[in-house]
């Protein structure tokens, strides 16, 4: 094999010493247009390796006895699994004159057990693959050490005190053991007590220092377990304005991790950014910081950051962006009203900043005689801040998307009535609501309205589940993936059908969860999938939201070939991104005829 081909993957996962073996055990052959190369239920003496020309890959199981399964184009590498089985599942045939490189069966048999990348390469699942590809990024290992940390290496053992003990203990034992907090046991429970806690309550809560530590403790306490990812750790700070999480295991703190902690493994601009926002005291500081998104966007894509972290950590910063907002726009005395968000800011899956989806819940008695006007300027305040407008006019600036509980609770009904119409895309809308601002009870019991009219109603369901079947999967007759020259719509071919199909699980099991992928968990722990495919779901969800968030980075840049944002083209991706996107759209047709027996759609 030629060199350049040797420099492919999965090629450049062995060693200097294999790979000249490698190159010197192969050889090279010609085939003609319809040989088969390989047969079904055959042994295979060889893995292939494309130079030049095509191959086509057959099901001969299938009802016409042709159907393809892919096809392979040069660079591409196949057999590999025939003979690590022993025998072939599909059929080989060439499309064209070909040339291939031909790897011995036992050469590649050797390489595989003494090159241990190379042959788990070969073994792995869907999960595996993608987190392969995400360690190919450029610049991917700069950040493996920190996705890998879990709490327990980064936790400090916690500094208990007594509820008794007073504050001037309190300081005391703060100076001698150099740490920031001290944890309280109250009733069989625990609290928290800070530096800022002892400061407030000493200089500003009148307080004395023979005062018991109870009086000025934080019993709402932000936790984490010990296996949980320090990046979750991260998220979770930043989503609650803490700058330290309290590590529990059997209902007993076992350690404490503080901010400068984590970033004593992690030197992001996350933080960065997110101390920016919550310093800042005005629309423009504000504005400042929220202009830096993007290029944290960017950092974390480039340093190989999984796709669900970055999802998490960015919707927790966009979610502080629009709460601090709402508490500079609007009145003080109003905000005991909810804040939503829907749609994919609503689930949490929104990188870059997209069209604004949100409402506002009102008490059933609260007094707001300027709500529309305050309203408005809540969303011109997010359009200034880079959020753009909603077409549908999604908005709270559209009185149709605020109100009271009693009205949310009858346009639900009114909505859910609406099966086929307008009424239908609002409650799809609403099922993804979210609270980033004020007081998020009055959304808890929304929910539940939501819930009662719609989880039972089978015909309802039908009608809700319907969409999944409205675009195409972007596979050719033969299972390959289609090539059009202005790419694939990967919202609507792949997003779309299995974001809304686990939206439609997950109101008919009534999971309150909103994130696709805490869903699938809820929808294990439920019964209603299996965890395997639940996983497979997960990752073919964040192949396809890394995919088509590279190509809406190219189009920042300018660099897309005015390509439409949510378009993929297929000729430019690896053989690897290839192989795996064709893997997750035939994951997604399997999850497609599954809502369509659960919710008989083919009726």
């Amino acid at each position: 094999m030629i060199e350049q081909e040797l420099n492919h993957y999965p090629f450049t996962l062995l060693g200097e010493d294999a790979r000249h073996r490698l190159n010197q055990g192969m050889d090279l052959a010609y085939f003609e247009k319809g040989d088969i190369i390989l047969d079904a239920a055959s042994a295979s003496d060889y893995v292939y390796v494309v130079h030049k020309g095509s191959v086509a890959e057959l099901d001969v199981t299938a009802p016409d006895g042709r159907s393809q399964v892919g096809i392979y184009a040069a660079g591409d590498l196949f057999g590999a699994i025939s003979v690590i089985n022993g025998k072939s599942r599909y059929r080989f045939r060439c499309e064209e004159q070909t040339l291939c490189h031909l790897i011995p069966a036992k050469l590649f048999l050797t390489l595989c057990n003494e090159e241990d990348e190379f042959g788990r390469y070969f073994r792995q699942t869907l999960a595996e693959k993608s987190q392969r590809l995400a360690e190919r990024r450029e610049g991917g290992v700069t950040l493996a050490g920190f996705m890998l940390a879990r709490v327990e290496q980064c936790m400090r053992e916690p500094m208990i005190m007594s509820a008794s003990a007073s504050l001037r203990d309190a300081v005391a034992t703060l100076k001698r053991h150099g740490v920031d907090s001290v944890l309280v046991e109250i009733d069989a429970k625990f609290a928290i007590v800070t530096k800022t806690d002892l400061l407030t309550g000493l200089v500003m809560g009148g307080h004395s220092p023979d005062d018991p530590l109870s009086s000025v403790a934080e019993r709402n306490l932000v936790t984490a377990l010990p296996g949980d990812y320090l990046f979750t750790a991260l998220t979770m700070m930043t989503r609650h304005k803490v700058a330290r999480v309290v590590v529990m295991a059997h209902g007993h703190p076992v350690g404490v991790v503080e901010l400068t902690d984590v970033l004593s493994f992690f030197s992001s601009r996350s933080y960065v950014v997110g101390l920016e926002i919550e310093k800042a005291e005005d629309l423009d500081a504000l504005r400042l910081a929220s202009e830096r998104l993007p290029d944290l966007v960017q950092a974390l894509m480039a340093q190989g950051v999984k796709m669900r972290f970055a999802m998490d950590l960015l919707a927790a910063l966009n979610g502080r962006i629009m709460a601090k907002a709402f508490e500079m726009v609007i009145p003080a005395e109003q905000h005991s009203a909810c804040l939503i968000v829907m749609g994919s800011e609503g689930r949490g899956e929104q990188i870059l900043k997209t069209d604004q989806d949100n409402g506002l819940i009102l008490g059933d008695h609260q007094d707001w005689p300027h709500c529309h006007k305050d309203a408005g300027q809540f969303t011109e305040t997010l359009l200034t801040l880079g959020y753009p407008p909603c077409p549908g006019k999604v908005m709270v600036s559209n009185p149709e998307w605020v109100g009271t509980q009693s009205q949310w609770r009858e346009r639900i009904h009114d909505w859910a009535g609406d099966a086929g119409g307008e009424g239908m895309i609002r409650i799809t809308t609403l099922v993804d609501a979210h609270c980033v601002a004020g007081s998020s009870h009055l959304l808890d019991e929304i929910r539940q309205t939501l819930f009662d009219r719609c989880s039972d109603d089978e015909v309802f369901l039908r009608h809700f589940a319907r969409p999944v079947l409205q675009f195409a999967t972007p596979l050719n007759l033969f299972g390959s993936l289609k090539k059009p020259q202005h790419g694939i719509d990967i919202k609507k071919g792949a997003l779309f059908p299995l974001v809304h199909g686990v939206r439609a699980m997950a109101l008919q099991c009534r999971i309150e969860e909103t994130s696709t992928l805490a869903r699938l968990e809820k929808l294990v722990a439920a019964g209603a999938m299996e965890a395997s495919f639940a996983e497979d779901l997960g990752e073919a969800m964040e192949l396809f939201s890394e995919l088509r968030l590279n190509h809406q980075l190219e189009n920042l840049h300018g660099d897309a070939m005015n390509i439409p944002s949510n378009h993929i083209v297929v000729q430019t991706l690896s053989s690897l991104e290839r192989d795996l996107l064709r893997d997750a759209l035939h994951l997604v047709s399997d999850f497609k005829q599954r809502l369509s027996r659960r919710f008989h759609l083919e009726y």
